[in-house]
């Protein structure tokens, strides 16, 4: 498989996305280019090796690259899963990298340039769409800053220099789907009003049958694709706006790490038509204005059904606390949607208690020496 960098023509530094001016820009020489700028360029390539699951990282494993795609394929959700390992050549430094089997793009760990695996993202893997980072990092920085300031109660540690550094923009897998369902529904309903004039209370009851036959169409519903996240987070930093979702360029991922799925659309077959099935239920059922609705058959079937294959990108950060037990913090990185579960300093949470005792222990001194 190739593993993919993109240089600068100027002065041979490496590219990376810039939300900010959602160019590809040059650290060095800063340096910008467009996307038709960077589709003329022919990117550096160097090889990845595919090393043994069961015996660490010692050898390369025997098994070839159609074994190896084959347990990757393997891999849905439900399926017990092998660990892979995977080990690329860094074509800056020549320095060899191991990366586990759902990473498609990273960092080299010696010289720190961005390399992307392009046969990780290839073929049935090719993603269809991207919606492209818009929060740049100083921004992600800023905000986090920001929401941790209102805490009270987190450790230091959490938002030190060297965690800060840490944030880390990744672009995670996600399944779209889009359906058409037929829906025809049938019920009792009654219009109840009640009035009084003078020393009497008047109940009218109308009663009638109802009927309702429409098709709703549902566009980008989106579940997470990747087992190793947490699912929390991954619905937790939604929503996106999908207006902006581009057709995948291997270059939007060039400064950013990214996942590639490992749970199938069949897995989520039953998830998707349920949340189909009831948001259908729910707006057809908005439609029926009566006092009391009483629906005897509802029936569904699915017109059209379309999956697209997505990265979404989001900055997070995880924290190891003491117990440890391993907190995220994570954010949409087109929106700023905010989503974590955050350490709790129990020292200072048991002096603020401790002092708050206090405090009101000698007010009822103060108040029993003054009655």
């Amino acid at each position: 498989m190739a593993v993919i960098s993109f240089k600068c023509p100027n002065c041979d530094g490496e590219l990376i996305f810039d939300p900010a001016t959602q160019k590809y820009k040059c650290e060095y020489c800063i340096s910008t280019f467009t996307q038709e700028e960077l589709d003329e360029m022919t990117p550096e390539e160097s090889t990845e090796k595919h090393l043994g699951a069961s015996s660490g990282y010692a050898g390369e494993a025997d098994s070839t690259e159609a074994d190896f795609d084959a347990n990757v394929q393997d891999n849905s959700i439900g399926t017990a899963k092998k660990e892979e390992a995977v080990m690329y050549t860094c074509p800056s430094c020549g320095a060899e990298i191991i990366t586990d089997a759902t990473t498609a793009a990273t960092f080299c760990y010696y010289c720190h340039n961005p390399v992307i695996l392009g046969g990780r993202l290839s073929g049935e893997f090719l993603p269809d769409k991207i919606i492209p980072f818009e929060i740049t990092k100083d921004e992600a920085v800023k905000q986090f800053l920001e929401y941790v300031g209102k805490k009270k109660f987190i450790p230091k540690a959490f938002f030190s220099k060297q965690q800060i550094e840490n944030i880390t923009g990744v672009y995670f897998p996600y399944w779209n789907y889009s359906a058409d369902i037929e829906n025809m529904m049938q019920g009792d309903a009654r219009n109840v009003r009640v009035w009084t004039t003078g020393d009497i209370r008047y109940t009218e009851t109308k009663y009638y049958h109802i009927s309702r036959h429409g098709v709703v169409s549902l566009t980008n519903l989106t579940e997470n694709a990747l087992q190793k996240a947490n699912a929390e987070l991954a619905r937790g930093v939604m929503p996106y706006n999908f207006e902006k979702m581009q057709d995948f360029n291997m270059g939007y991922l060039s400064g950013f790490m990214a996942e590639k799925r490992d749970i199938e659309k069949d897995g989520l077959m039953e998830v998707m038509q349920g949340l189909a099935k009831n948001y259908t239920d729910k707006m057809m059922r908005d439609t029926i204005k009566y006092s009391y609705v009483n629906i005897e058959n509802s029936q569904m079937s699915f017109r059209g059904e379309e999956w697209s294959y997505c990265l979404l990108p989001v900055w997070t950060i995880t924290y190891k606390g003491k117990n440890g037990k391993i907190y995220y913090y994570s954010m949409n990185g087109q929106t700023g949607e905010v989503c974590g579960e955050l350490p709790v300093d129990h020292k200072k949470l048991a002096l603020v208690s401790g002092a708050v005792s206090a405090a009101i222990f000698i007010l009822g001194l103060l108040g029993g020496l003054l009655t």
